[in-house]
C-alpha cells in the first residue's frame, strides 16, 4: 500500500510541477499586461474618448480577475489532493 501511496505522491507531483509551469507563463502575461498598462499614457489618451478608455479598462481588469480566480483554483485542487494524500498517509500509519 506504501508503494502506491509513493506513487500518487510521484504523480502529484508531476502534476505540481506542470501547473507550475503554467502558472509562470501566466504570471508572464500578466507581467507584460502590467507593463501594457502602465505605458498607457496619463495625458489625452487616444482610445475613442473616455467611454473607450473605459472600455478598454474593464478588459484589463477582467482579465486579471480571470487569471486571479484560476490561481484560486488552482491552489483549491492542490490543497484538496494534498489532503487526501495526508489521509491516507495517517490512516496507513493507524493500521
Amino acid at each position: 500500500m506504501e508503494e502506491k501511496i509513493t506513487e500518487i505522491i510521484v504523480h502529484m507531483s508531476h502534476s505540481h510541477q506542470q501547473m507550475a509551469r503554467v502558472m509562470d507563463a501566466e504570471r508572464q502575461v500578466v507581467v507584460r499586461m502590467s507593463q501594457i498598462v502602465h505605458a498607457i499614457p496619463d495625458v489625452l489618451p487616444e482610445f475613442d474618448g473616455v467611454p473607450g478608455l473605459i472600455a478598454n479598462t474593464g478588459r484589463v481588469n477582467k482579465s486579471v480577475i480571470s487569471y486571479l480566480n484560476v490561481i484560486a483554483d488552482l491552489q483549491e485542487a492542490m490543497a484538496e489532493n494534498l489532503g487526501l494524500v495526508l489521509k491516507e498517509m495517517r490512516s496507513q500509519d493507524e493500521e
